[in-house]
């Protein structure tokens, strides 16, 4: 196979595309993406150029080099200069890009263009900043930014603590966690706002999970909650985990 065939191939897979969506986003049949592939067809220059553009590689990298081998691993040296040229790199979430989100979370030219910011207190890792809307989790108010580390599945899951969970159905949300002894398959999310009722979500619904290391709010946030309706809000919650742990139990 020529290289440039090979590149085409390796470049999609990479992507997780199948033939008929990369056909699609070059504006192509998939029969003929599948002639280039298969080298019964060579790419014309404007398709070189699209996937020169799609993929910040240059044409002569295209035809020349091999760039799914483990010895010239283009993608992989591009990943790891990146996360070399800074110690930590903390890509933001607004609101505005939260449904955008859910649909390039796994993308990572999606992920390369959020902006970033630094905090000198964190050090290097997988970090993400997710802002959020609404009163659920008061006194963290809306707007507020939730600095978080990633968590892989439900054993590193870490009972009763605040996360930023993103599903398929919920989109993007920040709750406390409580995790069931009996069952791997489904966690209960739960406000701080005792207004908000807990409920529960299948992990396999489960796109990501962010364990929230800071809180970032503006100065001029402050909690609508006085200190008598904080006292209360604690007591309720307290209560309302004591009554979820006894179902758990049950």
């Amino acid at each position: 196979m020529s290289v440039v065939c090979q590149n085409l191939k390796y470049l999609r897979k990479q992507k997780g595309w199948t033939q008929q969506e990369f056909a699609d986003k070059l504006g192509i049949k998939r029969s003929l993406l599948g002639a280039y592939e298969e080298e019964r067809a060579e790419p014309r220059t404007e398709i070189l150029e699209q996937v020169s553009d799609m993929f910040r590689v240059s044409i002569d990298d295209l035809l020349r080099r091999d760039l799914g081998s483990q010895k010239d691993n283009f993608l992989e040296k591009r990943r790891q200069q990146k996360l070399g040229s800074s110690r930590q790199a903390i890509q933001f979430v607004p609101v505005k890009a939260a449904a955008g989100y859910l649909a390039g979370y796994n993308d990572d030219e999606f992920i390369e263009e959020l902006n970033t910011f630094t905090l000198p207190m964190l050090g290097a890792g997988d970090y993400r900043a997710f802002e959020i809307a609404g009163d659920s989790m008061l006194p963290v108010t809306s707007g507020s930014v939730i600095v978080c580390h990633k968590v892989d599945g439900w054993e590193e899951i870490k009972n009763n603590e605040t996360y930023v969970v993103v599903t398929s159905r919920e989109g993007i949300v920040f709750k406390r966690i409580l995790k069931s002894n009996r069952s791997k398959s489904k966690i209960t999310l739960v406000s701080d706002n005792t207004q908000f009722d807990p409920y529960p979500v299948d992990m396999e619904d489960v796109l990501e999970l962010w364990q929230s290391d800071a809180i970032i709010s503006k100065a001029s946030q402050q909690s609508r909650m006085s200190v008598s309706h904080l006292a209360d809000m604690v007591s309720q919650l307290q209560d309302q985990v004591s009554m979820l742990k006894k179902k758990i139990k049950d």
